[in-house]
């Protein structure tokens, strides 16, 4: 049968967009006045936002690093959101020159900025695809490419599954895509929780019910199983400041930070 799911819609500053609030917090540029406000509405509705974004993009940057030094040199970053300060091609660049990144996004504003940002870049491409279907994806010209699935690659889904709502089968989307990696790729992930900060969370949901992309936070357990049988590295699904921090945090100042993470590894 015929995928008749809706497909992104146009370009609507009016409407407020997840990844253009997502630049606000991280104090870009490419944001509107819709944006705004309802960002600073989800940061009254959880004065400590900010610094979950941040330590989101904190784990990012990490795992990226980690899997690039353990040498991964390829990286398919589903979700990517607008272009930003260390993005995903120069933290795997700046350990491997010759690394290789194809950047997904659905939003047409996220794909148009990242190809006018990396145009003249070696060994990244951008794709404008939906996660939801996976197929799309890994059939796309720029995937086959710039990537070879015969061989191990770093799957980056980075606050992106917690849009995708139950009735789209998140975990069904995910099998797809684990079964189309290599032994020895990576799966690296960050999700709301939905069992952490639950009072606080169910705010910000209630916020995001008025963008382009309502959330859905999962429990930890929902979270683990989206890796399939992919092997969770040390130290397991986290909250995101606690995995593999590069300086001490406590458990009471990551328990603020309510977006789980980890790594895994398929043997």
């Amino acid at each position: 049968m015929a995928d008749e799911r809706p497909r992104p819609k146009g370009f609507d500053p009016s409407v407020p967009n997840i990844a253009r609030m997502y630049d606000y917090y991280l104090g870009g540029k490419d944001h509107y006045e819709a944006d705004r406000v309802r960002a600073e509405e989800a940061m009254s509705a959880d004065p400590t936002l900010l610094s979950t974004i941040k330590a989101n993009r904190a784990f990012l940057g990490r795992a990226v690093r980690h899997l690039a030094e353990q040498g991964i040199d390829q990286f398919l970053d589903i979700g990517t959101g607008l272009p930003t300060q260390q993005n995903v091609h120069q933290i795997a660049h700046s350990v491997n020159p010759d690394a290789r990144v194809v950047y997904v996004d659905y939003d047409e504003q996220v794909v148009a900025h990242a190809r006018a940002l990396l145009a003249g870049s070696g060994n990244v491409r951008i794709v404008q695809a939906d996660l939801r279907r996976p197929q799309e994806i890994l059939d796309h010209p720029d995937t086959g490419k710039l990537l070879d699935l015969s061989k191990p690659v770093a799957l980056l889904l980075v606050a992106t599954l917690h849009f995708i709502p139950d009735e789209d089968d998140p975990p069904g989307i995910m099998a797809h895509l684990r079964d189309a990696l290599a032994p020895g790729s990576h799966l690296a992930l960050t999700h709301a929780s939905a069992d952490g900060i639950p009072d606080v969370v169910a705010k910000v949901v209630e916020v995001y019910k008025k963008t382009s992309a309502p959330g859905t936070p999962r429990t930890a357990e929902q979270v683990r199983a989206l890796f399939g049988d992919f092997e969770l590295l040390d130290p397991g699904l986290v909250w995101a400041p606690l995995w593999r921090p590069e300086q001490p945090v406590s458990t009471e100042e990551a328990l603020r930070i309510w977006f789980y993470a980890g790594v895994g590894r398929k043997s």
